[in-house]
């Protein structure tokens, strides 16, 4: 039977002073919790106002936790400034390096900087409440994240400054376009939101197939439910959505019913495909072949394109005569060396299929166009594409 893992810290060790050959301090416990399935730190001290950056820096790039106990906003200043000293120390980008070697050195950098930051530790109350002077009220965002309390727990910093983040958009929604004119859908935590639009004005615009007029379509990887809304709104009478993560699932429910198309919309899972077969069959799935390291990176990327190749592999199976299936992906891939694209043209032959069009768009997100990022090149000359597919 697996048990909860538990992080503990004798009550007088600090970061200023660590006292841990003492035998008679009182020791706390609490449950250790991660998005990211870290591994509980081994060891912990108390941190607070008077804690330095430099003396924090160096614990956790040690490895040593730290428990936070001062004022919240301190601790975000804290964050930051332990953030520019990994920073000012990171590897400079190599000018020899191949699009792929930039990516994989990317990600390290970024996977280090999460696992030092990560490394400032908070405690949740039994309500999910923050006993820190001057902290949110921050029971509702990690009520939708985390479910009804069960326990106090204690959790990195940055990742409930990500649940604080993710309950703001879940409120204020991110807006659609294509589904009407101040149209919002509205995030969940670890749920991938639309913010790229360029995927969703594809699927928008692109020529319907005779037999999808009033049918049955499949939303595959729904996500938010954004797709699936959008195929509603163009007159198909029926869009089944199906995600293999039941966060996607109820947040895809909820979008359905704020935009009134829950009968319409059926949400379902985790099955890739459901049963039968449809008129068109839509697929957006992660651009990137490579491990995510969190619940929403699985919207980015997909070990060795296992959900594109779920898709290209069954999707002659479940198309009526005469219908489509759309996949749209982002060539991101293919600029940084992850994937060609003979391998996807293949991959579309032997599953049977053939191209009957294809369109495309460029992005339209801020990273395209920022000069200091790693990977600008591959992200400016990016492509997303909606493949008309058929069987052969």
């Amino acid at each position: 039977m697996s048990t909860t893992p538990t992080i503990s810290w004798p009550e007088a060790r600090s970061a200023r002073t660590d006292q841990s050959n003492r035998s008679d301090q009182p020791v706390r416990s609490a449950h250790w919790h991660s998005e990211s399935c870290a591994p509980p730190p081994r060891r912990v001290v108390v941190a607070d106002d008077s804690t330095k950056a430099a003396t924090a820096y160096q614990l956790a790039c040690e490895g040593t936790a730290l428990l936070w106990q001062g004022d919240f906003h301190n601790a975000r200043q804290l964050l930051q400034a332990m953030g520019r000293r990994i920073d000012r120390k990171a590897n400079p980008a190599r000018p020899d390096a191949t699009p792929a070697e930039s990516f994989h050195l990317h990600r390290r950098a970024r996977g280090h900087r999460a696992r030092v930051l990560g490394k400032l530790l908070v405690l949740l109350e039994d309500d999910h409440s923050l006993t820190l002077r001057r902290a949110p009220d921050v029971r509702r965002a990690c009520t939708e994240a985390y479910g009804p309390p069960r326990g106090g727990r204690a959790v990195s910093l940055t990742e409930l400054l990500g649940v604080i983040g993710a309950h703001q958009w879940r409120e204020k929604g991110v807006e659609v376009p294509a589904l009407g004119d101040g149209v919002r859908v509205h995030p969940h935590y670890g749920v991938f939101s639309p913010v790229r639009g360029e995927y969703v004005d594809l699927v928008a615009r692109a020529p319907l197939p005779s037999a999808a007029g009033g049918g049955l379509a499949f939303d595959l990887g729904t996500g938010t439910g954004v797709l699936a809304a959008v195929l509603a709104r163009r007159g198909l009478s029926h869009v089944v959505a199906t995600d293999i993560s039941s966060r996607a699932l109820a947040c895809a429910r909820e979008n359905a019913d704020r935009l009134g198309l829950a009968d319409r919309v059926e949400v379902g899972g985790p099955a890739l495909y459901p049963e039968g077969r449809a008129d068109l069959v839509v697929c957006n799935p992660p651009w990137l072949p490579a491990r995510p390291t969190s619940t929403v990176e699985q919207g980015v990327y997909d070990p060795d394109g296992t959900m594109l190749h779920g898709f290209l592999h069954g999707l002659a199976d479940h198309l009526h005569p005469g219908g489509e299936g759309w996949l749209v992906l982002s060539d991101l891939a293919e600029h940084l060396g992850l994937r060609t694209r003979e391998a996807l043209l293949t991959a579309i032959t032997t599953s049977g299929l053939r191209v009957t069009d294809r369109l495309d768009t460029s992005p339209h997100h801020p990273r395209a166009r920022d000069t200091t990022d790693p990977l600008h090149q591959a992200r400016a000359a990016e492509v997303t594409s909606l493949w008309r597919l058929i069987p052969d």
